[in-house]
């Protein structure tokens, strides 16, 4: 009998995930913004010598000529000679959508990006305040920037989000908020009172007053967020012209206070900061650059290609490479030489995949969502990563990378890609395809528009008129959706009503 502890050699197989090096860089570029992806392509043409930026193709040989001057050969002839899963098209692609697109970077680890909380300090209402704007945390970031990160902390409905980036969008250096609302809610479909009541979330932001659509609102808001904004307050703020003019006596009335509360009242206003963004730096870049441009043709199709703007034209130099290395006899320096020229290439052929799988993620998602671009956000359809992986072959991590961070320019506007995949809730047995959540919302916050006060809408009477429309969904649902919508319960919207008649 052999003993159980006695040492002995066993042969087991088995497959593990090896992440090599291109790989991880693979992943880092498919998940790269525009911006960050052209920081990366920089340094690694500053520390590649084989690497060349196409827009600059001067040789980089110690005498200085020009590649083209001395040979006319194109230098990507063989950048992916020895590739086998390089084909000739990728590196003529147009950068328009190719349903036969490849992608090599499937992989299921996700990376985790921590943000940064910055805070922000008030301004003053006098104009002798003479502190420099380095002394204002502030100053270190843009008003857009800072207003971008409240919306990911504080708002979660995707529609709301897509909202609330508008909108921001349109605010401008002093923090107001001057065009008209009406432009917006017809570019996105949707109603105004909605976007009215995502500008509401909006000023609710720092900072104070930030998103006014005039001073009066401005100071209102700021009073408001110190509990100041009573009736007597309320009738300055709808009088400031005659508090300009210096009028205190007919003040006096208007506001039913006496001389020393109006001294004060006013002394609480000129603390306000009627421009909320001044503390903050300009932002050069309000308008933000799309990696995808979505036009439609006059056959009713759509045209999808790529922003090349924004991708960055970089080729590996062969004719150097060769050179170079047939005057090097250092065994070191060769291995050295090697591995550069192979960084090139690969990363050449990265960029290429890259812009093949961003066209195909980018054209199935604008077939799913069709309705959308044609009709409005109200027929936005339910949308998972699986659907779009399932069509495209890829994987839901790939679909993730690809969506995130990346924005696209259509008739309605420009939207991050993933704020098109939307839960869904199944219709009526036989009434149809199930309909987007984000729809229900919009049918939900359109019906408590129309309310007058005298016909409030309880959840169960939502819940009932959504049963008219196909759609069957439990009270709770109603009411989680209502409260993601920041719209308070059916007692509290009719006190509001009664109070505003």
């Amino acid at each position: 009998m052999k003993n159980a502890h006695s040492p002995r050699l066993e042969l087991r197989q088995g497959q593990s995930l090896v992440m090599t090096q291109a790989l991880q860089q693979s992943i880092k570029l498919l998940q790269c913004n525009s911006l960050e992806l052209r920081e990366f392509v920089e340094q690694e043409l500053e520390k590649n010598p084989f690497l060349l930026d196409e827009e600059e193709p001067a040789e980089r040989s110690p005498e200085g000529e020009s590649e083209q001057a001395q040979n006319t050969d194109d230098p990507r002839e063989a950048d992916f000679s020895d590739d086998e899963n390089f084909t000739p098209d990728m590196a003529d692609s147009s950068m328009e959508y190719d349903s036969n697109g490849d992608d090599s970077v499937d992989i299921e680890k996700d990376y985790l990006r921590h943000e940064q909380n910055l805070s922000n300090t008030g301004g003053s209402f006098n104009d002798d305040d003479e502190r420099g704007i380095e002394d204002n945390p502030s100053a270190q970031i843009s008003l857009r920037e800072h207003l971008l990160q409240q919306l990911q902390l504080q708002v979660h409905d995707p529609i709301q989000r897509m909202i609330g980036a508008n909108l921001i969008d349109l605010v401008d250096d002093a923090g107001y908020i001057k065009d008209d609302l009406q432009n917006l809610s017809n570019s996105l479909g949707i109603s105004l009172p909605e976007v009215e009541a995502t500008l509401t979330v909006l000023q609710s932001f720092d900072p104070s007053g930030v998103g006014a659509r005039s001073l009066k609102e401005c100071l209102g808001l700021q009073l408001r967020d110190k509990n100041r904004l009573d009736p007597a307050m309320q009738a300055l703020l709808d009088n400031l012209p005659m508090l300009a003019e210096a009028k205190y006596e007919e003040l006096k009335k208007r506001c039913g206070v006496d001389k020393d509360d109006l001294r004060q009242m006013i002394a609480e206003i000129r603390e306000l900061n009627p421009k909320p963004g001044s503390n903050f730096i300009y932002d050069t870049s309000q308008v933000m650059e799309p990696d995808i441009f979505i036009r439609r043709l006059p056959d009713g199709n759509w045209h999808i290609e790529l922003n090349t703007a924004n991708f960055p034209k970089v080729m590996a130099n062969k004719r150097y490479y060769k050179k170079i290395t047939a005057e090097t006899r250092n065994v070191k320096d060769k291995q050295y030489l090697t591995e550069q020229f192979g960084s090139a290439s690969w990363l050449v052929r990265a960029l290429e995949q890259r812009a093949q799988t961003m066209l195909k993620v980018a054209g199935e998602l604008v077939k799913q969502q069709d309705a959308f671009f044609r009709l409005g956000v109200r027929y936005l359809k339910p949308l998972t990563l699986k659907n779009i992986a399932l069509e495209t072959g890829y994987h839901e991590s790939t679909i993730s990378r690809v969506t995130n961070g990346k924005f696209l320019l259509c008739p309605r506007g420009t939207f991050e890609l993933k704020y098109f995949f939307t839960s869904g809730l199944a219709r009526a047995e036989g009434s149809g395809e199930d309909v987007s959540s984000q729809s229900v919302k919009h049918y939900i916050s359109e019906m408590i528009a129309k309310e007058t006060s005298d016909a409030i809408l309880s959840d169960d009477d939502i819940m009932e008129r959504l049963k008219e429309r196909n759609i069957t969904v439990a009270r709770r649902t109603v009411a989680k959706y209502r409260e993601a919508l920041n719209i308070p319960s059916s007692p509290k919207r009719k006190r509001l009503k009664l109070e505003t008649i």
